[in-house]
């Protein structure tokens, strides 16, 4: 490990965490890796989620809320109707005309109220946490494993907390089997759609395959692209995940929740990846699945997006391939990848060429002052989404990218955040002793000549926020 003391803690902070957070670079300063390492094996039952509903109880109660707006709008139109019908106005009612109704505040619509409360824990997570390493795994894994609250506003959240935080420091094995069947992802990627052609489903309504959940879980989440899977593969894995799907979210007990359909399933052994699976049912699926949880091309796409996620955006093979060998040592013990990554001397180059995407800047913002959104978490939600990250929203399958180049030419719309989040908390604040707080011995002389020669509180904190050292990890 090449950095040592405060410059290894604000390094750890700043590249492994979620930043630095009050005396947070001073407390881990006697040994960074520990204070990494320590924070793997904390009871991870941090998350405040007693009014939270799962994914199936959300995506009911939108749909409940969906049809009375339906009702209601029917109900306007037919007392539009009425009215129209019978012009002569009620005597009294003109003689006495009813008082105004003072206006009441507006409120968010249901399924923006159950994001909101949804990412209100997520950041509360990231801001209260020591050193903010697992909830950064949280937040790489789910983005490995998108789906999209444009789709499916309803489980985006609960998708996150049921199929992803679990499992974060598991096996590799039960993240993928978890995260392949939950049903916003078989919604997200259409396979609540899907039916073989064969099947009972198939042959009564003309219908058959759709290849998109499988070709993603190739492509994307398992062996990477060029891995030597073929679109037969393709194909055939997507016959042998007909069935996995839904109840329809109309279901008052069980709406939304996972469902194997035998009549949906394409009937059959099918050959994948060159080996035969007999046909059973669901476990078919489950059998594929395992298989490509210890595929080689499974270990090596996994170190090189979690190296590049930390590391580096071009991470040194080095590195790769000791995240590589525990992978394969290890049956995909997450746990232990972790550790190998923090362990790694190549984890630990002084060299920061990481740029923080808008979701990491923003919580290490938060975390330097001490600011919980509470309130405001429409104003949080609404800034990320200006810097091109909004929260659960990935604009395609493969997630928000994991390079300084995606987030480059989004740095000056950041000026104007910094600066207006500066004006609403800079008052509480004192700048320069922040500046330790924040970057220790990572801040360079022209960064705390800059801080220190602001003209007022506000712009010093919008400089610290907006330096070179805050903005990369």
């Amino acid at each position: 490990m090449t950095a040592r003391g405060k410059e290894a803690a604000a390094l750890a902070l700043h590249r492994f965490g979620c930043g630095p957070a009050g005396g947070s670079i001073a407390a881990i300063a006697g040994d960074p890796q520990g204070a990494l390492l320590a924070d793997l094996e904390r009871p991870q039952a941090g998350l405040v989620t007693a009014n939270l509903p799962s994914s199936g109880e959300a995506i009911r109660a939108i749909f409940e809320f969906r049809a009375e707006q339906q009702a209601k709008q029917k109900l306007d139109q037919r007392a539009k109707k009425l009215a129209e019908a019978n012009k002569a106005p009620n005597q009294n009612e003109a003689m006495n005309p009813q008082p105004m109704q003072p206006p009441q505040p507006a409120q968010p619509p249901l399924p923006q109220q159950l994001i909101q409360n949804e990412a209100k824990v997520r950041f509360d997570a990231a801001i209260g946490a020591d050193t903010g390493f697992v909830e950064r795994l949280v937040w790489f894994w789910s983005n490995h494993f998108c789906i999209s609250a444009d789709k499916i506003p309803a489980m985006a959240g609960p998708y996150e907390r049921e199929a992803i935080r679990p499992h974060v420091l598991g096996r590799f094995a039960d993240l993928l089997q978890t995260a392949e069947s939950h049903p916003g992802m078989l919604f997200y990627l259409d396979n609540v759609q899907s039916m073989g052609a064969d099947s009972v489903a198939g042959i009564n309504r003309d219908k058959g395959l759709n290849e998109n959940l499988a070709r993603e879980i190739f492509e994307l989440h398992t062996l990477g692209v060029r891995s030597g899977y073929t679109q037969a593969d393709v194909t055939s894995f997507a016959n042998v995940i007909t069935g996995w799907t839904w109840i329809q979210p109309a279901e008052p007990g069980h709406g939304g929740e996972f469902v194997f359909a035998k009549r949906l399933h394409q009937p059959g052994a099918q050959t994948v990846l060159g080996k035969r699976y007999p046909d059973n049912g669901v476990e078919q699926g489950r059998a594929v699945l395992a298989d490509l949880a210890r595929h080689p091309a499974t270990a090596h796409h996994i170190a090189q997006k979690l190296a590049r996620h930390f590391v580096a955006d071009e991470p040194p093979p080095s590195l790769v391939a000791k995240l590589e060998k525990t992978f394969k040592d290890t049956g995909g013990d997450l746990k232990a990848l972790a550790k190998t990554l923090v362990a790694a001397d190549e984890s630990w180059t002084p060299q920061r060429g990481k740029l923080k995407p808008p979701s990491a800047w923003l919580v290490a913002m938060l975390r330097l002052t001490g600011t919980h959104p509470d309130n405001a978490i429409g104003r949080v939600l609404g800034a990320q989404a200006t810097l091109g990250e909004a929260l659960w929203r990935p604009p395609a399958p493969n997630g928000y990218p994991d390079t300084a180049a995606a987030w480059i030419d989004g740095v000056p719309h950041r000026l104007d955040i910094a600066n207006e989040y500066a004006g609403r908390v800079a008052a509480n604040t004192e700048p320069l002793a922040l500046l330790d707080s924040a970057l220790g011995p990572l801040a360079s002389a022209d960064t705390r000549r800059t801080i220190a020669l602001a003209e007022s509180r506000v712009q010093a904190l919008t400089l610290l926020v907006m330096s070179p050292e805050f903005l990369r990890s």
